[in-house]
C-alpha cells in the first residue's frame, strides 16, 4: 500500500502560513515595525504606494544584521527573541513570530538591506516567492530596510479580496498609530504615494496623543496613575464632555503591547458611571505593567487577545483608579455623606428645564358615591387620572377631548373632572399630540399612532435626495464661512475615492495639513446639520468596504439622518406636513437605517396599563 501523507514543500507551507499571519497590507507594516523597535530602533520611516499592495518601505535605524542573520530571518521558525520554551511565557518583545518573514517572503518581491555598526558593508537580500534570487554586500546606513513589492502577486485569490485603497490605508493608519502610542520615544512617520501623512517626534506619552489626534485634545485627556502589587496602570482617559458615538480612540496596551479586552473596557466604561451621554463613549490611552509570566499572548494570532491570570483583581483596581482619576480633578461627583442623594440628577436631564408638578384635586369627590362610573372604582383609579395626566400632558399640545372621544377606554356615564390629556383647541381633527419635542400622537379608530419624528424627517429626507440624485445633481449651498474638520490622511483618500457621489449630493471642499474645510453643502442641511452629516460619511465609509450600489445609499442616508437631527420646530402645521409627507413616502415603516418610525398603541392594550 503506497504512503498518502507527504511534507508539504517549504513555499507552500509558507504561503498556508502567510493565510494566517498576513491577511492584508497593514499586517506587514506591523511586523516590520515591530521587529525595528525590537532591534532597538529609534527612528522608523515608513513609505506606503497604493496602500500597500504595489510597495510598503520600512526603514529603521537599529542594531542591523550580519550577512547570515539576514538569510536566516526568512526561514520558518527562525527568530533571535527564544531560546526555550520557557521563554515564550516570559516574553518582553514584540515581534516574536517565527513565520512572519517567511510569510511575507512567499507572497511577495522581498529586497532586505541591512548593515551593522561594527562592518564596513552591509548585506542585500533579494526574495521572490521564497526564492532567494540574490544576495550580496552592498553600501547602506546602519540599520535595514525592507522593500516589500508586489503583495500577493502569487495569490491572486487574495490579492481580489482586498478593498480599496482607502480602507487598506486606514488599516494601516490604524497600526501606525497603535505601535506610535505604544513607543513615543521613537521618532516615526508614514507617507502614502510620496505624501507624508505623519511625522512624530520623539516625545513623551501625551505629547504623542496630541500629535497624533489633535491639539485639541491636551485640555481633554485625564492622567491615570496607579501601582499596585499586581499592575501598575498609567495613561489617560478622556473627559465626559468629549465622549464619541464610536469606540475609534480606545487604547490599551499591556507591558507596551496593544491589545482588545472587553471585560476591561467594561471596568473603564463602570467608573463613568453617570457622566456619559446616551450611547456615546469614552477615550483612553492605558498602559498595564505585569509580570510578563502572569499573561499569555498566544491566545490569538494577531497577539490582540491576552489572557490574564488576575484579571479579576485587575478590573477592580482599573475601574478604581479611573473613577479616582476623575474625581481627583473634579470630574466625578466627589462622595459627601451628608449630601440628599435622592435629588441627583441624572447626565442625560441636567440641561433640561425643570417642569413644575400640577396636582388636580376633585373637590366633588365623594367615595361612597357609585353614580360617576357605571363599575366600581379600584383602588388606585384616584392615581390613575394624575398619572395619565404626567405622562401624557408633559410637552403636549393638544385640544380638549369631547366625550365620544373616550368612548372605548370606558364607560362612561358623566365625568365631571377635567380630562387628563389636554389638547390645543386649534388642532385639526387629526387631533396630534407632541410629546417631549420627539414623538408624534395621532388618534385613530383603534386608538394611538405613535410617530418617532427624527427618523420621520430622515425617512422624508432620503427619499427627496435619492429621487434628485437619480436624475440631477443635488442643489448646493455655498457656505459664507466654510467648516474645518479635522480628519486623518486616510479619511482624505476615502472622501477623495468617492469624490463624484459627493459633489453630486452637494458637497464642495477643499484639504489643508489637518484635515478638509466644507465650503459647500446639501441644501437641506443646516450649519448643524452639515457638522453632523460629515461626520456621519467619514464614519460610515471608515467601517467598511461598499459596494458601488451601496455607496449612494449610504452617503444619502448620512446626510437624511445630520437633517433629521436639526432641532425640529414643531406646531400643528409643521406636525400635519411631516405626516403628510410620510405616509406619501412608499416606505414609511422603516428609516433607511432600517429602525421603526411608526408603531400603534391599540385600546385593548392600553386599557391593560390600568
Amino acid at each position: 500500500m503506497s504512503e498518502v501523507i507527504r511534507l508539504l514543500p517549504d513555499h507552500i507551507a509558507n504561503q498556508i502560513a502567510a493565510g494566517e499571519v498576513i491577511q492584508r497590507p497593514a499586517s506587514v507594516v506591523k511586523e516590520l515595525v515591530e521587529n525595528a523597535i525590537d532591534a532597538g530602533a529609534t527612528e522608523i520611516e515608513i513609505f506606503i504606494k497604493d496602500a500597500g499592495k504595489t510597495l510598503i518601505q520600512v526603514l529603521d535605524n537599529g542594531s542591523g544584521m550580519s550577512e547570515m542573520d539576514a538569510r536566516m530571518a526568512f526561514e520558518r521558525h527562525a527568530t533571535s527573541k527564544l531560546r526555550s520554551a520557557e521563554d515564550l511565557f516570559n516574553l518582553s518583545t514584540n515581534g516574536f513570530r517565527g513565520e512572519a518573514l517567511a510569510s511575507i517572503a512567499a507572497i511577495s518581491h522581498v529586497e532586505l538591506k541591512s548593515k551593522m555598526d561594527s562592518q564596513e558593508w552591509g548585506t542585500s537580500v533579494v526574495i521572490e516567492g521564497s526564492k532567494l534570487v540574490d544576495q550580496s554586500p552592498v553600501t547602506c546606513k546602519v540599520g535595514t530596510s525592507f522593500e516589500i513589492k508586489n503583495l500577493f502577486f502569487n495569490v491572486p485569490a487574495r490579492r481580489n479580496f482586498l478593498k480599496s485603497d482607502g480602507v487598506e490605508f486606514k488599516h494601516i493608519e490604524d497600526e501606525f498609530i497603535r505601535i506610535a502610542l505604544a513607543n513615543p520615544e521613537t521618532l516615526m512617520s508614514l507617507h502614502h504615494n510620496g505624501t507624508r501623512c505623519y511625522h512624530l517626534e520623539k516625545s513623551n506619552l501625551r505629547k504623542r496623543i496630541v500629535d497624533i489626534f489633535g491639539r485639541a485634545y491636551n485640555d481633554r485627556l485625564v492622567p491615570i496613575d496607579e501601582t499596585t502589587g499586581i499592575v501598575k496602570i498609567v495613561g489617560f482617559v478622556g473627559k465626559p464632555e468629549f465622549a464619541k458615538k464610536s469606540r475609534g480612540e480606545q487604547f490599551l496596551f499591556v507591558n507596551d503591547r496593544f491589545f482588545r479586552d472587553s471585560y476591561f473596557n467594561h471596568a473603564i466604561t463602570q467608573a463613568y458611571d453617570g457622566l456619559l451621554a446616551s450611547k456615546t463613549f469614552p477615550s483612553y490611552f492605558l498602559y498595564f505593567y505585569v509580570d510578563p509570566a502572569s499573561i499569555d499572548v498566544n491566545v490569538h494570532p494577531t497577539k490582540t487577545e491576552i489572557k490574564f491570570e488576575e484579571d479579576k483583581e485587575i478590573y477592580a483596581i482599573l475601574k478604581s483608579s479611573v473613577k479616582q482619576g476623575l474625581g481627583k480633578f473634579n470630574i466625578a461627583p466627589a462622595l459627601d455623606f451628608d449630601q440628599e442623594t435622592s435629588f441627583d440628577v441624572p447626565y442625560s436631564m441636567r440641561n433640561q428645564m425643570p417642569v413644575q408638578p400640577e396636582i388636580q384635586v376633585d373637590t366633588q369627590y365623594n367615595p361612597f358615591n357609585t353614580s360617576t362610573f357605571s363599575r366600581p372604582s379600584s383602588p388606585s383609579s384616584g392615581v390613575r387620572n394624575d398619572r395619565s395626566a404626567a405622562i401624557l400632558s408633559a410637552g403636549f399640545g393638544a385640544v380638549e377631548p369631547k366625550k365620544e372621544d373616550w368612548e372605548g377606554f370606558y364607560d362612561i356615564e358623566e365625568v365631571e373632572e377635567k380630562p387628563a390629556l389636554e389638547m390645543d383647541l386649534h388642532a385639526d381633527a387629526n387631533k396630534q399630540f407632541i410629546f417631549q419635542g420627539a414623538y408624534l400622537f395621532c388618534t385613530t379608530k383603534n386608538g394611538l399612532l405613535a410617530i418617532h419624528g427624527r427618523r420621520a424627517k430622515e425617512r422624508i429626507v432620503y427619499d427627496e435626495i435619492m429621487k434628485t440624485f437619480v436624475m440631477q445633481p443635488i442643489s448646493s449651498q455655498q457656505l459664507l464661512f466654510p467648516l474645518g474638520f479635522e480628519i486623518s490622511a486616510a479619511e482624505k483618500m476615502l472622501w477623495e475615492e468617492n469624490k463624484i457621489s459627493l459633489n453630486r449630493l452637494g458637497f464642495a471642499w477643499s484639504f489643508n495639513d489637518s484635515g478638509m474645510d466644507i465650503e459647500g453643502a446639501p441644501a437641506h442641511l443646516k450649519d448643524d446639520g452639515i457638522q453632523k452629516s460629515v461626520q456621519n460619511i467619514i464614519a460610515n465609509l471608515s467601517v467598511t468596504e461598499l459596494d458601488k450600489g451601496e455607496v449612494a445609499h449610504v452617503l444619502i442616508s448620512a446626510i437624511a439622518k445630520g437633517a433629521a437631527n436639526q432641532t425640529l420646530q414643531w406646531n400643528t402645521e409643521s406636525a400635519n406636513q411631516l405626516l403628510n409627507s410620510l405616509f406619501q413616502c412608499p416606505e414609511h415603516q422603516y428609516s433607511p437605517t432600517g429602525k421603526v418610525i411608526l408603531n400603534t398603541l391599540q385600546i385593548k392594550d392600553i386599557n391593560q396599563l390600568f
